[in-house]
């Protein structure tokens, strides 16, 4: 049976080394998702031993291409901790990371608590405070991205840092499901995407979240905010670069990488 304190321990140590660690399950194919958030849990245990804390939460896989690519049929998730988070405009170095790539997404601020099971899409939505515009810059700790659904939940759901916009918007008189980005880089097109690509809605994506933690006895907390999932593919990035994510509504967003 896989020691999932020690799988935290590698993973810890492949973050802090910037150096890639074969599949985990590689070593042990019989992993399942709950070993998966087992591991994620003990990983979160370590990081939060540097200094920090949960201030939101970042959903992964909740496009239909992304799941197909990887073989699964449901999202994932991880927890977004303090030392990770940017604001608009941030200058990030690359080289704190070993395989960086850059998604654009929508955030949900939450304006109170939420907690699952049984969470309604009405809920969710009751319980938003507003939506703003943010980039996940995602690596992921295994080599060449060779992930399977375990691999990524164990590995904090491939997370490495956001940058979060700071223009709330209210969810009242427009459907965010229709809410377009555009992303450049160096001034040059590199995606486009709408709300609909998280689970159909980002307000179905945070129901679905608040839902599967309540399995693990998690509440949603005011001023938390939900990564609610990429509007594209994924494009990596290298030093030098800058991105800007154009959203409906939301407005702009721009991080460089050095």
């Amino acid at each position: 049976m896989t020691d999932h304190r020690a799988v935290a321990e590698t993973l810890f140590a492949a973050r802090r080394d910037r150096t890639a660690i074969p599949p985990i399950t590689d070593a042990d194919p019989s992993l399942t998702a709950e070993d998966g958030y087992a591991i994620q849990q003990d990983l979160v245990r370590l990081l939060l031993a540097d200094g920090g804390s949960i201030v939101g939460y970042k959903l992964g896989l909740t496009s239909k291409p992304m799941q197909q690519l990887i073989g699964v049929d449901q999202p994932d998730y991880g927890p977004v901790l303090s030392p990770t988070v940017f604001d608009d405009g941030a200058s990030i170095d690359l080289g704190h990371y070993i395989q960086p790539k850059v998604e654009t997404e929508i955030a949900l601020i939450l304006d109170r608590h939420l907690r699952g099971p049984g969470v309604t899409a009405l809920q969710a939505a009751q319980a938003i405070r507003g939506a703003v515009a943010a980039i996940e810059l995602v690596d992921s700790r295994i080599v060449g991205w060779r992930i399977k659904l375990v691999d990524t939940i164990a590995d904090l759901a491939s997370s490495a840092a956001v940058i979060v916009g700071d223009r709330i918007v209210r969810l009242d008189g427009w459907d965010i499901r229709l809410c377009g980005a555009v992303v450049t880089r160096n001034g040059a097109t590199v995606a486009t995407g709408a709300g609909a690509a998280a689970l159909g809605s980002p307000v179905h994506a945070l129901a679905w979240l608040a839902n599967t933690l309540g399995a693990f006895d998690v509440t949603l907390e005011p001023d938390h905010f939900v990564m609610t999932g990429a509007l594209h593919a994924a494009f990596p990035v290298e030093p030098g670069d800058l991105v800007r994510a154009e959203f409906d509504r939301l407005g702009p967003l721009t991080v460089t990488f050095h």
